[in-house]
């Protein structure tokens, strides 16, 4: 559905405000931590081989967290 016409005028002006700010703040305001399960969980972890971390991946995580294997 495409924008109004103030609707598109509000987004414009909230744009050029965020332009204004320090860089400094809009990378800070640019990110936002989410909380990803298993992966935050522990400070961290170690692996001796690459085989063995995506072997992890594949049993621990999530798969909506895309650390899987792309299917072929």
């Amino acid at each position: 559905m495409p924008m109004r016409k103030t609707e598109m005028k509000e987004w414009n002006a909230q744009c050029m405000r965020q332009i204004k700010r320090p860089l400094r703040d809009r990378i800070d305001f640019g990110f936002n931590w989410v909380y990803k399960p298993v992966l935050d969980d522990a400070e961290s972890r170690i692996f001796n081989t690459m085989a063995e971390y995506r072997k992890w991946c594949e049993q621990k995580l999530p798969s909506y967290l895309g650390y899987r294997r792309a299917k072929r």
